[in-house]
C-alpha cells in the first residue's frame, strides 16, 4: 500500500515567503498533500463538478477580473471558501477585500499572498511539492555525482562502495549520500536521491570510523541532492560466471516503478574502481546521447547483422583531434 506524504502549510510559506493576509491560529496543524494546484476560475463561476478541494487554490489578474463582472461577488467568495481548501494564495500583490477576508476567517481558510506572477508561482511550487510529496523509498547504497550523472553504487556489506566514493571526491566528484540513499519519485521519468538529514555528508570507512566529507574535502565535495542516472552494482568476482564484455546487453533495474540503467562491475585486487566508474558514466552520457561504442565497432568490422536492436549507430568523426 503506497503511503502519502504531507507538508506543513507554515514551510510552503516560510520557502516562498508569503505574506500572511489571513491565517487561522491552527495554521502549524494544516498540511498540503497534494502537488497539484487549482485556479478557481470555473468555481467562482459557479461550477463545482469534479471540485478538489484538497489542492491549494490560486488567484491571479484573471480570476480577480473574472469575479469583478459579477454584481454577486461576495456570495460567490462566500461559497468559494466554504468548500475549506487548505490555502488561497494571491499573486502579483493583488489587493484582497475585508469581505473575503471576514469570509476566510468564518471557514478558517488561510489567504496568502505574493509578488510573484501567477505562472512563475505556480511553477516553483509544483516544483517544490512535486519534490516534498513524492513517493519514496530508502537503499542501501552510495550516491555520488561523476561527470554530472547522478550514480547509485549498490552492492554487498563491505565490498568497498564508500571506498569508491572516496577516491571519486577526491578526483573532484561530489558525494550525496553514504549507506542510506533516500530515492523519491519526482516525475513519471525522474528519481531523485538525497541523504537522510541526521546522515548528510557522512561517511563510514571500515578501519578508520565516520568521517564527515564535507569538513575534510570541502564544499565543493558535496551536494544535497542528485537525479539517478545509473545504478553501478559491485559484486566480488565470480571466475565462474561470465561478464559482459562488448556492452551490447543493457541491463536495467527497477526503482519505484521507473527503469534505470544498471552496470554489474566485478570487484577484485587491482582494479580501480574509480577510474572504471568515471568511464561507465561518461559511456552512459554517450549512450544517451545516442552513440554506442560496441555497436560502432561492430559497424566498422561489417557485422551489423549482429547488433541487439535497431538503435541507429552514430557516426563520429575525430578526424581534427
Amino acid at each position: 500500500m503506497a503511503q502519502d506524504f504531507s507538508v506543513s502549510l507554515s514551510r510552503i510559506v516560510k520557502e516562498f515567503a508569503l505574506e500572511e493576509v489571513y491565517v487561522p491560529e491552527n495554521m502549524d496543524e494544516m498540511v498540503v498533500s497534494t502537488a497539484d494546484l487549482n485556479r478557481p476560475g470555473l468555481q467562482l463561476g459557479g461550477f463545482y463538478d469534479y471540485f478538489d478541494s484538497d489542492r491549494i487554490q490560486i488567484i491571479g489578474k484573471n480570476e480577480d477580473s473574472f469575479l469583478q463582472t459579477f454584481i454577486d461577488k461576495e456570495t460567490r467568495i462566500d461559497r468559494f471558501l466554504s468548500q475549506k481548501p487548505p490555502a488561497v494564495v494571491i499573486t502579483r500583490g493583488l489587493d484582497v477585500s475585508e469581505y473575503a477576508i471576514n469570509s476566510a476567517e468564518k471557514y478558517g481558510v488561510p489567504i496568502l499572498r505574493t509578488q510573484e506572477s501567477t505562472s512563475a508561482f505556480m511553477a516553483a511550487i509544483i516544483a517544490f511539492l512535486s519534490v516534498e510529496l513524492a513517493p519514496r523509498i530508502t537503499r542501501h547504497g552510495v550516491l555520488v555525482e561523476v561527470y554530472g550523472e547522478g550514480m547509485l553504487i549498490i552492492g554487498e556489506s563491505g565490498v568497498g562502495k564508500s571506498e569508491t566514493a572516496i577516491e571519486l571526491i577526491k578526483r573532484g566528484h561530489r558525494l550525496i549520500a553514504d549507506d542510506a540513499v533516500e530515492i523519491r519519485r519526482v516525475s513519471n521519468k525522474t528519481l531523485v536521491g538525497a541523504p537522510p538529514e541526521n546522515i548528510r555528508h557522512f561517511i563510514e570507512l571500515r578501519g578508520i570510523g565516520i568521517i564527515n566529507a564535507r569538513r575534510i574535502f570541502g564544499m565543493g565535495a558535496v551536494k544535497p541532492s542528485e537525479k539517478i542516472d545509473m545504478v553501478i552494482n559491485l559484486e566480488i568476482w565470480d571466475q565462474n560466471k561470465i561478464y559482459d564484455r562488448m556492452g551490447l546487453e543493457s541491463e536495467e533495474t527497477e526503482i519505484l516503478g521507473l527503469k534505470v540503467p544498471q552496470v554489474t562491475v566485478p570487484v577484485r585486487p587491482g582494479r580501480n574502481l574509480a577510474i572504471i566508474l568515471e568511464v561507465a558514466a561518461m559511456n552512459n552520457r554517450q549512450k544517451k546521447m545516442g552513440f554506442n561504442a560496441a555497436k560502432e565497432l561492430l559497424h566498422r568490422l561489417g557485422m551489423d547483422d549482429d547488433l541487439m536492436d535497431d538503435t541507429p549507430v552514430v557516426q563520429d568523426d575525430f578526424s581534427g583531434y
